[in-house]
């Protein structure tokens, strides 16, 4: 795995894991790599400082990142607004949205995980569902 600081054409910096670093190169020339603040597939490796193993005790705390960008900023209050809002259904959510659609369990808002072909059968049978800008949390038991 190899980490890659990131600049869209937008100006916007934000950092990304790949396999490998050719792993990289063909997934940016498929056009699968996107800006992750405004979507743009214009997107080139950042100057970056090399990372060199050292001794556990010669290496310096690094801060945590405090400031978040106004996007940062609106995806976590959406993520809290969902959280708070809605039942977490895990890997039934195509099945639980599919039985509030047809009237056999009662409507509520619900999160969770669909695979491709799950969504996609959901939007082609008309119930409405939408990709959120997050994964869920995994709460561990």
């Amino acid at each position: 795995m190899i980490q890659y600081a990131l600049k869209c054409d937008q100006g916007h910096d934000f950092d990304s894991w790949f396999q490998s670093a050719s792993a990289f190169d063909k997934l940016q020339a498929a056009g699968h790599v996107a800006c992750a603040v405004c979507g743009s597939e214009t997107v080139d490796k950042a100057v970056m400082a090399p990372r060199v193993a050292l001794s556990a005790e010669s290496v310096p705390e690094k801060p945590l990142r405090t400031s978040k960008t106004e996007q940062e900023k609106a995806l976590t209050e959406l993520r809290r607004h969902v959280e708070d809002n809605a039942d977490y259904v895990g890997p039934r959510f195509a099945e639980e949205a599919r039985s509030m659609y047809l009237g056999a369990t009662p409507e509520r808002a619900i999160y969770g995980e669909a695979n491709g072909a799950e969504a996609k059968k959901l939007i082609e049978d008309g119930i409405p569902v939408a990709p959120l800008p997050f994964l869920p949390n995994r709460k561990a038991n």
